[in-house]
């Protein structure tokens, strides 16, 4: 099987839509020998802030001098990018031949009047082959969904179960309130793994406590509250957090602070698992992060940053790192979201900052809200709005109308942000 052939092939899976659920998982993986067996994880889950965090904490275990993978969804820059061992895609010939065993594998399934795997399931069994050929001494795992039904949650060696902040998100798929949401994200703690949560809602914070007290997990709090943080602005900060002294983020955004307490946290609850990590690994990892979509600079002539915030608390975040990393500067903005976003929400936060609105279709337009659509809802919050016909027609003119003095903030949903991304890097600074 060719990489062509494999990604033709997990385009015919994907007509199976998803499905939440381990039965059928748990049927791939067995018909593979169960790869996931023989690996550790740490696994993360949460609303907001999961690709950041796996980032930091991959990274610095990379610089600790572990063979470290990374599994996370959705990706910006490339399909590949999914799949990494210390901060390496793999390869096209790897994918393929990773692809070829599940292919084998669902064929054998079929055979026997099994359920098929989901596309995802079918990328996350690829996933577990490659860590356990690689031979990593860990994996970094991000949720694709949820967390209790969700196909990562097979895992059974897991290390530290990872919480980023939770809020309201996917609410037909997790619940209504957030106290569901929180019990279906707390499946991922498993029997005397540790777990380490950012600062929750009250309600959260219950349904984690009791879910940690039943398996007999540790609870770890981290307190950003307590980090000391200088040199804010557009292009990173740096943080004392603890024992840390003067650590370098290059990942702007008053909400990467968080992230990083809560990835120097999982740190030290690892040290006590027996793990070595190095002060000047921590330092040398933190500093070497980097994460694309996530308030990125991605020209500076002028000032243009993409960022994947697609839901109420991710929109408030991006809020505080514009007025703490931007003040003054006139803004305009470029938005493309999901019809099952809560679009208005994202709105009353963001509209009234731009100067400007450019509104978007994504890729895919059986999921988009139309830019017409979107465009409706953006005339109750900002002055100005213009549904663009595409998305190189709205760079464009958010880029002419931005000026030399002006900012623009591409932001919403990941799928068309490596569009974005790529349209203006390809202009290296030049005028249009």
């Amino acid at each position: 099987m060719t990489y062509k052939e494999a990604r033709v092939y997990l385009d015919e899976v994907s007509k199976y839509g998803s499905v939440l659920g381990l039965d059928t998982i748990r049927g791939l993986l067995r018909e593979l020998g169960d790869p996931q067996d023989d690996l550790k994880f740490i696994h993360i889950a949460g609303t907001n802030g999961k690709g950041s965090v796996l980032a930091y904490i991959s990274t610095i275990l990379s610089k600790a001098g572990y063979r470290t993978g990374r599994y996370v969804s959705p990706t910006v820059v490339s399909y590949l990018e999914r799949i990494q061992i210390d901060g390496e895609w793999i390869s096209e010939e790897e994918f393929a031949e990773s692809a070829g065993l599940v292919q084998k594998a669902i064929a054998r399934m079929e055979a026997k009047g099994e359920t098929s795997p989901t596309v995802f399931e079918a990328e996350t069994a690829i996933a577990f082959l490659y860590f356990k050929k690689k031979k990593c001494h860990i994996v970094v795992l991000e949720t694709g969904l949820g967390g209790t039904l969700d196909a990562t949650n097979i895992v059974k060696n897991t290390q530290a179960a990872v919480f980023t902040s939770i809020s309201r998100d996917h609410m037909g798929f997790l619940g209504g309130t957030l106290e569901e949401i929180a019990r279906n994200k707390a499946g991922i703690i498993k029997y005397g793994c540790i777990t380490v949560t950012a600062r929750q809602e009250p309600e959260v914070m219950e349904v984690l406590k009791e879910k940690a007290a039943q398996v007999k997990s540790q609870l770890i709090t981290a307190f950003p509250d307590r980090a000391e943080v200088t040199d804010v602005s557009w292009s990173g900060q740096n943080i004392s957090y603890g024992d840390y002294r003067n650590l370098r983020l290059n990942l702007a955004g008053i909400h990467q602070v968080e992230n990083a307490c809560l990835a120097l946290e999982v740190l030290e609850s690892l040290r006590g698992l027996g793990y070595t990590v190095s002060g000047e690994a921590v330092r040398e990892g933190f500093a070497e992060t980097r994460w694309p979509g996530r308030f990125e600079c991605v020209s500076q002539n002028p000032l243009f940053f993409v960022d994947g915030a697609h839901n109420e608390g991710a929109a408030e975040r991006l809020k505080e790192t514009v007025e703490a990393c931007l003040p003054g500067r006139k803004l305009i903005l470029i938005m493309g979201v999901f019809r099952d976003k809560e679009y208005h929400k994202i709105l009353q936060t963001m509209g009234p900052m731009a100067e400007k609105i450019f509104t978007v279709d994504l890729p895919d337009r059986q999921r988009s809200l139309p830019g017409e659509e979107l465009k409706k809802a953006a005339d109750m919050y900002c002055p100005r709005t213009e549904a663009a016909a595409d998305i190189p027609g709205a760079v464009k003119s958010a880029w002419r109308e931005a000026g030399a003095e002006g900012t623009v903030l591409a932001f919403g949903s990941l799928s068309y942000l490596g569009q974005v991304r790529n349209l203006v890097k390809r202009m290296g600074g030049k005028q249009w």
